[in-house]
């Protein structure tokens, strides 16, 4: 199923866009939290602020609205929540693409697809107010999961209702709605949801990874952006 994904989804038009679309692709740069970033070495990112701080320095120096990236990136972020720890073992490898921009900013479908599931994961270091949406390409389905959302964007909300491509399904949530994190989208596909519904690990450990890299590929497949 997996790779059969990967050889239909190359076939989409390209690229979309999971924000906003009156912010250009020329407004966007690329981000990097990851271990191996040394100007992360002073910056205590698990802070909210210290975070959002940083992130305002990379989008000044690209001169852009939106910092992405961040698939299967190996991440300090969340080294001081429990949350992140099993069988003493740390989750600390990314699964989706982050998009860091203003909260408020519109999340929008990049392909027509259904509510699949909701609820707000608010547990400190969640992913706060998230919905998923369940599409099909030929025959095969996916999942498409958008976490830090506005708690607004949860009203009025049905399984099953129908968001066209580029219809707005969300906007993004404030640090103490989003459970401390700075704004931004947790974007990431999942191919089998495995019974669960409204929340899906967006962060594995090592030894996982094999699992998880292959039922969460690359978003990118599926947006085509630039690195």
């Amino acid at each position: 199923m997996v790779s059969s994904f990967k050889q239909l989804i190359q076939f989409l038009e390209s690229p979309k866009l999971v924000l906003d679309e009156s912010i250009k692709l020329d407004d966007y740069c690329v981000l990097d939290l990851s271990i191996n970033n040394k100007e992360l070495d002073i910056v205590n990112i698990g802070n909210p602020n210290l975070c959002q701080g940083y992130i305002d320095k990379v989008l000044e120096r690209g001169n852009a609205q939106v910092a992405f990236g961040g698939y299967l990136e190996k991440r300090n972020l969340y080294s001081n929540n429990d949350n992140f720890s099993e069988f003493n073992s740390k989750r600390n490898i990314h699964l989706g693409i982050d998009f860091w921009t203003k909260a408020g900013t519109k999340v929008i479908a990049p392909k027509k697809g259904k509510v699949h599931s909701f609820q707000n994961n608010n547990a400190t270091g969640d992913y706060g107010p998230t919905i998923i949406l369940e599409h099909y390409y030929e025959n095969i389905k996916f999942h498409t999961l958008y976490g830090h959302l506005s708690i607004q964007s949860l009203e009025n909300l049905t399984i099953g209702q129908i968001f066209d491509k580029g219809e707005t399904i969300a906007t993004l949530g404030t640090p103490d709605i989003n459970v401390n994190y700075a704004p931004h989208l947790h974007f990431q596909i999942i191919i089998d949801m495995e019974g669960k519904k409204g929340d899906y690990p967006g962060v594995c450990s090592e030894g996982t990874l094999a699992f998880y890299s292959e039922n969460c590929p690359n978003p990118n497949l599926l947006l085509h952006l630039p690195s």
